[in-house]
């Protein structure tokens, strides 16, 4: 049973490693399966580790059997661990998000101005962009004044925009 709770801490053990040391480690592997898609990643090969560790000991202790039964169960379980972390791996790291937001987006959004802009000068406005207030330099054709809903016309720069007020 020692042996099969060493192998349950060693993946345990290695799992921390390959956490803290993120890429460091990866490299070890790196001639030995590199093209298998992570397959053989620390993380995965953790997983196997310590669910054949934790389930030979379980089973070990538990049923009476022999060694060979709590190999083999925790082989079983061990590959089943390690097909899930793999999984989970490639659910995490797959590139399935929406682009970034751009300055662009702004065009057509309404928000606030805070600081007011005068005719033929500058201002500052509060628009959102994904969902997260961002402060805008403006320039309006008129003057408009603070608290004064707007709409955002153009983009000037990737610090400015062109606004104008929104009319009820």
């Amino acid at each position: 049973m020692v042996w099969f709770l060493g192998l349950g801490i060693g993946g345990l053990v290695l799992l921390v490693l390959s956490l803290v040391f993120d890429g460091v480690l990866e490299g070890v592997l790196d001639g030995f399966g590199g093209g298998l898609d992570g397959v053989l990643s620390l993380p995965v090969i953790a997983g196997f580790v310590s669910a054949l560790g934790f389930t030979g000991a379980i089973v070990l202790g538990t049923t009476g059997t022999g060694a060979g039964v709590a190999t083999g169960a925790g082989v079983v379980t061990g590959v089943g661990a390690a097909w899930l972390t793999w999984r989970f791996s490639r659910a995490l790291t797959r590139d399935g998000s929406a682009p970034a937001p751009r300055g662009e987006d702004l065009t057509g959004t309404s928000g606030a101005v805070v600081t007011a802009i005068p005719a033929g000068g500058y201002g500052e406005v509060l628009l959102h962009l994904a969902g997260q207030p961002v402060k805008y330099a403006a320039k309006a054709d008129a003057p408009v004044a603070r608290g004064t809903e707007v709409w955002v016309e153009s983009v000037l720069s990737p610090t400015s925009v062109t606004v104008r007020p929104v009319e009820r």
